[in-house]
């Protein structure tokens, strides 16, 4: 599989039942586009829907977006036959499947299983397709360090509407603190639950879907706290959202250009040209390895973005 960086800022979810919906993303600036079988279509409309998605994947006209596809929960009958029409058509344009309902590691070794026949029979990379493991009840998120750890998993998703149904949460609006709740944050726990088991596993964390999409204030609030906390991106449903979010999960300019000040000049004062110091002064703050090791999840953030840098360029001294 292939472990270089992708961002994962915005990931649009698209009906893939609508054929004018799936023309119109191909163009737009998120980071991932993934065309759903799930909740976004009627039990009915499932098998046409599964061809449109084969189809539409494998077309031309995409914009250079992480292209996945969500496929229907191991609970339900449509599991192995989206994934096999969908891999079978469109396999070498498929970066990866999103899979809902995860509730534990067995979900994710059984699709992991299922695409690696799938590359073999058709003579794909093994491994090349990724999943996107989807947390969306409290079993899964008690298993999460399980689920995190199959190698094939590429980013772990918080599912926060079936999450909030599975706690018995007080609440009907999808992503907003429940009604009474007056102190911290209702979603904190499972947020930092699911971030840290994918840090501990070198993989993305996504927050999930706000629900009210024509109301762009109310979820750049919504996603500035999740990026606050590290989380690499949000999900949108609507291209309103995707400006805010691709801003919202990027560095500030003045964030950027900080930590890339600060590689350089740890950089340089780290050699034998700089005197081979751990620890140092730049400007009015120390710097140490623990500052470049925090500047480099700033920087790589910035340069995946396409970010160019625009002031602060180290200089070393010249009165050693």
């Amino acid at each position: 599989m292939n472990d270089a960086y992708r961002p994962r800022r915005t990931c649009l979810s698209v009906p893939g039942s609508s054929q004018k919906m799936i023309d119109k993303a191909k163009a737009l600036p998120a980071d991932e586009v993934f065309l759903d079988l799930e909740d976004a279509v009627a039990p009915d409309a499932k098998a046409s829907a599964r061809s449109r998605v084969a189809a539409a994947l494998a077309d031309p006209g995409w914009a250079g977006q992480l292209r996945g596809v969500r496929v229907n929960g191991w609970t339900t009958p449509w599991t192995h036959v989206d994934v096999i029409e969908v891999v079978s058509a469109a396999g070498a344009q498929l970066d990866v499947v999103v899979l809902p309902k995860v509730s534990d590691a067995g979900h994710v070794t059984a699709l992991d299983l299922l695409l690696t026949q799938l590359e073999t029979i058709h003579g794909l990379p093994v491994g090349g397709i990724g999943i996107d493991a989807q947390i969306e009840d409290a079993r899964g998120l008690m298993n999460v360090d399980a689920i995190a750890a199959v190698p094939r998993v590429q980013a772990l998703v918080l599912g926060p509407a079936d999450l909030m149904a599975s706690l018995n949460m007080r609440t009907l609006v999808v992503g907003e603190q429940p009604e009474g709740y007056d102190v911290g944050d209702a979603y904190h726990h499972a947020l930092m639950t699911i971030l840290v088991a994918a840090r501990a596993h070198g993989i993305a964390a996504v927050d999930g879907p706000y629900l009210k999409v024509r109301d762009v204030e109310a979820f750049r609030r919504v996603a500035g706290r999740s990026a606050a906390l590290g989380y690499d991106g949000k999900w949108v449903l609507h291209p309103d959202q995707i400006a805010a979010g691709n801003e919202i999960f990027s560095p500030r300019q003045d964030e950027y250009d900080h930590a890339e000040l600060i590689l350089e000049a740890y950089q340089w004062h780290t050699s034998s040209a700089g005197g081979a110091r751990g620890a140092v002064m730049l400007g009015d703050e120390m710097i140490d390895e623990a500052s470049r090791k925090m500047a480099l999840v700033i920087a790589a953030k910035g340069r995946a973005a396409g970010m160019q840098r625009q002031s602060g360029k180290f200089e070393p001294p010249t009165d050693r």
